[in-house]
């Protein structure tokens, strides 16, 4: 069995980071996880492993954090993101695509769903696209909640940088 190698490099206070993420829409609402060290939501999925074909990764990701089988849908979304986290600044490549859970909806419980996963707790959430849920839970990266809310037609490719924000 080969080494199992996580696309994500530290060096010299900077770290590249390839990942991909699911964007799960049912009823009005978006799954998102928090990880119990975190002040931020994101959506479900993780780290890219060397060798590994981007929905292959998310399909395991999904099966490691939610236990769960996905259906992986049309890439929505490419993104370059630039940003600082932990006194470390971040370069991340982002796939995002559409995905689909059997038989997971909102059913008014928060969180939907706790797991353990690599030693966290992650909390999962139904969280509305209307009104500023998004925004109030912190959803990662800047740019998706208004992406979530006017999703393209197409695949479209985002370069969000928040270092110049960070040192205005």
């Amino acid at each position: 069995m080969n080494e199992r190698v996580v696309l994500s490099y530290p060096h010299g206070g900077r770290r590249f980071n390839y990942r991909v993420a699911a964007i799960v829409l049912v009823d009005g609402h978006v799954l998102v996880d928090r990880q119990d060290d975190d002040d931020y939501v994101m959506l479900p999925g993780g780290r890219v492993e060397l060798g590994e074909p981007s929905v292959l990764s998310l399909e395991r990701e999904i099966a490691e954090e939610l236990a769960m089988n996905a259906r992986i849908g049309p890439l929505l979304a490419t993104s370059e993101s630039f940003y600082r986290r932990v006194d470390e600044d971040f370069h991340e490549i982002g796939l995002f695509y559409r995905a689909a859970l059997a038989d997971a909806r909102p059913n008014g419980k928060s969180p939907w769903l706790v797991r353990q996963d690599e030693g966290h707790e992650l909390k999962f959430y139904w969280v509305p696209l209307n009104g500023n849920a998004l925004e109030y839970m912190n959803l990662l990266p800047r740019w998706l909640p208004s992406f979530l809310r006017n999703l393209p037609g197409t695949a479209t490719d985002i370069v969000h940088d928040e270092r110049m924000v960070a040192s205005q």
